[in-house]
C-alpha cells in the first residue's frame, strides 16, 4: 500500500518544509485542491523539482476540459491528476489521452457519485488508473466516513487500483487496511498532529508491516 500525503492549508514555503522532513514515510505527494488554488502550478513544479524520489498528485478536480486541463498538470511534473467521478466521459476520455501520451496516471476522484454499481464499470472502460474514495470536509463534519464507501467500491472495482481518503489518521488506518486498498490518503492526520514526523511513522509502519 502506498501512503498519500494530501497538503491543502499550507503555504508552498510551508509544504516544502513539512514534507522534507516527511518524505522517507510517504509515496505520493498530493498538492490539495486549496494549495492548488493558493500557489497554483509552482507548487506541483517545485515540489518535483526538490523531491524528484517522490510521486506527486496534482488534485485539480478536472470537470471540463480534460486534456487541456490535464496537460497542464502533467507539464508542471505531476505524476497523476484527478478528475470527478461525476463529470462526462468525454471529459474523462480526454484525461486518459492526455495521461497516456505523457506516461502519467488519471485518479477519479468519486466524491458525490451515488451510483457504484454503473458508474466504476464505465470509469474502468475508459481506462482510468485509480479510483478515490473521499468522504470530503464537509461531509465528515456530518458524521460520515469512508468506510462504508470502500466497502461498497470493493464489489465492483476489477481493475483499475484504489485509493482511500477522508479523516485517516493512525488510530484508524487499520480498519482501512482491512479492505486493502492500493493508496491510503492522509491530510490533517499527519499535518495537524501534535509531532507530524510521529505520526506519519505511525502510519507507515502500521502499512508497511
Amino acid at each position: 500500500m502506498k501512503l498519500q500525503l494530501a497538503i491543502d492549508e499550507l503555504s508552498l514555503e510551508q509544504a516544502l518544509i513539512q514534507v522534507d522532513k516527511l518524505k522517507q514515510y510517504i509515496d505520493i505527494v498530493e498538492i490539495g485542491t486549496p494549495f492548488l488554488i493558493d500557489a497554483g502550478r509552482k507548487a506541483v513544479e517545485q515540489m518535483k523539482r526538490k523531491f524528484p524520489e517522490l510521486e506527486i498528485l496534482c488534485d485539480a478536480k478536472i470537470m471540463d476540459a480534460g486534456a487541456y486541463e490535464a496537460q497542464l498538470a502533467y507539464d508542471a511534473g505531476a505524476d497523476y491528476v484527478t478528475v470527478l467521478g461525476i463529470t462526462d466521459d468525454l471529459t474523462i476520455k480526454g484525461c486518459v489521452e492526455q495521461a497516456k501520451k505523457q506516461g502519467r496516471k488519471v485518479m477519479v476522484d468519486m466524491i458525490c457519485v451515488k451510483d457504484f454499481a454503473t458508474r466504476i464499470p464505465a470509469l474502468e472502460e475508459l481506462g482510468v488508473d485509480v479510483i478515490a474514495v473521499h468522504t470530503g470536509a464537509d461531509q465528515q463534519q456530518a458524521g460520515r466516513t469512508p468506510i462504508e464507501d470502500l466497502i461498497e467500491m470493493k464489489k465492483y472495482v476489477k481493475k483499475a487500483q484504489i485509493a482511500v481518503a477522508g479523516g485517516i489518521n493512525s488510530k484508524t488506518v487499520e480498519d482501512y487496511m482491512a479492505l486493502q486498498p492500493d493508496i491510503v490518503i492522509v491530510g490533517s492526520g499527519i499535518l495537524n498532529a501534535v509531532d507530524p514526523v510521529h505520526e506519519v511513522e505511525l502510519v507507515h509502519r502500521l502499512l508497511t508491516d
